[in-house]
């Protein structure tokens, strides 16, 4: 009897611990300006890809109640349609809202491994101001980078979810991320 209520017991609460297994969240919200011009290149199968630099800066106050900034830069690659896009629209200056998700990849670089954490793109805004050239629907109030070009608030592509392999006329939203060939750098 004593070891049927130990097994019992124990059951529950292993149980328990499986209801609290949560899944996991990689999102990322950024609000910037772009450090310098983005970078449009195509992958050998054609696929273009823009890589942003991105500064986001806290203003806060030291102990000695003095004003103090602190500027984070921030890789950013966008995918697709919209990465053509930004490279259209965007310049060194420009305000940009992006969501997106953290990526660590590696690399050897004088047979020594290195990492390297960027922002996987799955939107991208255009915000008014900076020094950027736009024009058209993409300037002033803010455009968004999505398939048929600019659009207010729209959603851009950016390679999400699944494995596999990569389709040049996929549709960047729903397909799956680039793998290590498709990846210039």
């Amino acid at each position: 009897m004593l070891a049927t209520r130990a097994f019992a017991r124990d059951a529950v609460m292993v149980c328990r611990r499986e209801e609290n297994v949560m899944g996991s969240v990689n999102k990322v919200i950024l609000v910037g300006n772009l450090g310098a011009d983005p970078e449009l290149k195509y992958t050998p199968s054609s696929r273009p890809l823009c890589n942003l630099r991105i500064a986001t800066t806290d203003v806060f106050k030291d102990k000695g109640g003095q004003r103090q900034e602190r500027t984070e830069w921030h890789r950013v690659t966008v995918w697709g349609e919209s990465a053509e896009n930004c490279s259209k629209y965007l310049a060194k200056g420009r305000s940009v809202y992006i969501e997106g998700r953290l990526q660590t990849r590696s690399y050897d670089k004088d047979g020594q491994k290195h990492y390297a954490t960027d922002v996987v793109a799955d939107r991208v805004v255009f915000l008014g101001g900076g020094g950027g050239g736009a024009a058209g629907e993409a300037g002033g109030g803010g455009g968004g980078v999505s398939g048929g070009g600019p659009r207010r608030g729209a959603s851009s592509g950016g390679g999400r979810g699944g494995d596999g392999p990569i389709s040049d006329d996929s549709d960047m939203g729903s397909g799956p991320p680039p793998s290590d060939d498709d990846i210039p750098f």
